[in-house]
């Protein structure tokens, strides 16, 4: 495979699932595979580059440049994870140069530290979490000499791969001058620093391998042993430099191929969010809304690449519809004042026969319900639909290994209440919460804690029981009007009133009193019926492109998985620049 046929099949590829950082990934592994350049019979071969480096180690102990490292061999023999061309080596990376830890003096001890340019060059691995350059010469904080001298901090010269081992695992650079890293680093000092280029090109390549072989889960640290047992394939130093040059080039180009293709995403998205703006403006003519409405909708296909941006289309449709800019109005529908008047007897003829004790409605946000609604519609507050508004068990209920649902606010998800990780409780608790909270079918379940207001409608009878991250809604005319009022809280409608309590805590909640006070678009129930077929039928056109998109996205992933296992598998593959 060479750089021409890459370049032609690039643009099949480009909107892969990160396509350009496994072509990254791809040019550094034919790089260390010896596939990247061409080899030259005249270089000197690493078998010579072999006792160059170990006569110079030999000679930095001996003068007491370098303490003599340990063994840490064990007598293991290598493992070669691929074949590499006969003038390279296979050696361990501790052949190949010094695996040296790093410190940190006592953090109390002010002390011990300076500000950047002003001590000994310090690097922890958050210096390196957001640099993109390949040579660094200092960190945030600097040490001084008395800090350097009481931690087992080290002195490294330039050249210095620096590798972090801990925190995360794999970031690499190289040292522009002397520096020193703290414990989270496991550096690779090369005996010969002509090496240290293609060094780190190989810790970049085999960062994610040596991460895998990390102990822990939470927190994963790689030991000096493991880093020091790398097998390393060893390149005459010629073709060490001529490895670097090109992967530096192809880098450049890929670069270049990721900027063009963010460019194309970012003029879709404008555009895409300008259409979909253009929609929703609330001085839009309502002559010319229907023609924008058709355009846009018969080029969702053009204006989507991602699944990403169908939630915004989503939330433009539910938007749309509770404002009544989805479906034509009919002025022979029942008018939603006598709509809400047939609501109002039905709560007192819920609340006499069951007992219920329907709340006084809270002051109404008179500001909010200014907003113009289309004839036939009136705001209403949330409260004066519903007969009952309450929130899950205040009590911890006693969870079963099997039982009945027991529900939270993570089992409610918009548009569907998940149970594949619910909690179960057994029958006689079942029943005890059920006193105070009693979900049924047309019911319209609201989360309280952590993600709020992901909104739900309840779908069986009798089949579940809540605590009180999880808020309750029962409807008059439930059936009849719930899917209606699901659309309006799953649109804008709900984030715009609540705007979440306690933003700054850890945990944001949405309170009874909050849903409450809500002002709700209500239109005629004959719309409302008209506003959920329509919904539901372009939200299964959003499903169609996410699938396409999907189908699309798994194409180009596979094309791009057969090409990189062809150059991969090629013995002989190349990625020459063009003439």
């Amino acid at each position: 495979m060479n750089l021409e046929r890459l370049l032609a099949l690039y643009e099949q590829v480009a909107d892969a699932p990160d396509a350009v950082a496994r072509l990254r990934r791809f040019v550094l592994d034919l790089a260390v595979r010896g596939k990247l350049v061409a080899q030259d019979a005249s270089d000197e071969p690493a078998s010579e580059l072999l006792k160059r480096i170990a006569a110079e180690k030999a000679r930095l102990v001996k003068a007491g440049e370098i303490r003599k490292p340990r063994d840490l061999a064990n007598g293991e023999s290598l493992e070669l994870p691929f074949d590499i061309p006969a003038s390279w080596r296979w050696c361990r990376l501790d052949a190949v140069g010094a695996i040296i830890g790093g410190g940190t003096p006592s953090a109390g001890k002010h002390e011990n530290f300076a500000g950047p340019g002003k001590g000994i060059p310090w690097l922890t691995p958050a210096d390196l979490g957001k640099y993109r350059d390949l040579f660094i010469k200092r960190g945030s904080r600097d040490l001084t000499e008395k800090g350097l001298s009481t931690s087992s901090a080290t002195l490294m010269p330039a050249g210095t791969v620096l590798f972090t081992s801990r925190a995360p695992i794999g970031y690499v650079a190289i040292a522009a001058n002397l520096i020193s890293t703290n414990q989270g680093f496991k550096s690779i000092v090369p005996y010969v620093l002509d090496c240290s280029r293609f060094v780190a090109l190989a810790m970049q390549t085999f960062a994610p391998e040596i991460d895998a072989r990390a102990p822990g889960t939470t927190f994963k640290e790689v030991s000096g042993k493991i880093v020091a047992g790398v097998p390393f394939p060893l390149p005459p130093l010629a073709e060490q430099r001529r490895i670097v040059a090109k992967v530096e080039e192809l880098m450049a180009l890929l670069d270049r191929l990721e900027a063009a293709r963010n460019a194309r995403e970012a003029a879709r998205d404008r555009l895409t969010a300008a259409s979909l703006a253009h929609l929703t403006v609330p001085d839009i003519d309502p002559a010319e809304f229907p023609a924008n409405a058709r355009f846009v909708l018969d080029k969702l296909p053009e204006l989507t690449a991602r699944t990403e941006q169908i939630k915004s289309i989503r939330q433009t449709i539910l938007n749309l519809a509770v404002r009544g800019k989805l479906v034509e109005q009919d002025p022979t529908d029942e008018p939603a004042s006598e709509l809400l008047n047939r609501i109002a007897a039905e709560r007192m003829g819920i609340a006499k026969k069951t007992g219920a004790k329907l709340k006084k409605p809270i002051t109404r946000d008179v500001k909010f319900a200014e907003v113009a609604l289309p004839n036939g519609w009136v705001w209403s507050q949330f409260d004066e639909l519903a007969w009952k508004i309450t929130d899950g068990d205040h009590q911890t209920p006693k969870r079963e290994v099997r039982g009945r649902y027991l529900l939270s606010a993570r089992n409610v998800l918009d548009g569907q209440i998940d149970v594949s990780n619910v909690d179960f409780v057994g029958e006689a608790e079942f029943q005890r919460m059920r006193s105070r909270c009693d979900p049924d079918r047309y019911d319209i379940l609201i989360s309280c804690s952590g993600s709020v207001g992901r909104v739900a409608i309840v779908d069986k009878d009798n089949a579940y029981v809540l605590v009180r991250s999880a808020a309750l809604v029962k409807l008059a005319f439930g059936k009849e009007l719930s899917g209606y009022i699901q659309k309006v809280l799953l649109s804008d409608i709900l984030k715009e009133q609540i705007g979440v309590r306690s933003k700054a805590a850890a945990q944001p909640n949405l309170f009874l009193g909050q849903i409450r006070q809500l002002m709700l678009p209500l239109p005629p129930l004959a719309e409302q019926h008209r506003i959920v077929a329509k919904v539901d039928a372009l939200m299964a056109l959003c499903d169609r492109l996410e699938a396409a998109i999907a189908e699309a996205d798994t194409a180009r992933t596979q094309l791009l998985e057969a090409l990189l296992h062809e150059a991969l598998a090629e013995p002989n593959a190349r990625l020459e620049a063009a003439e």
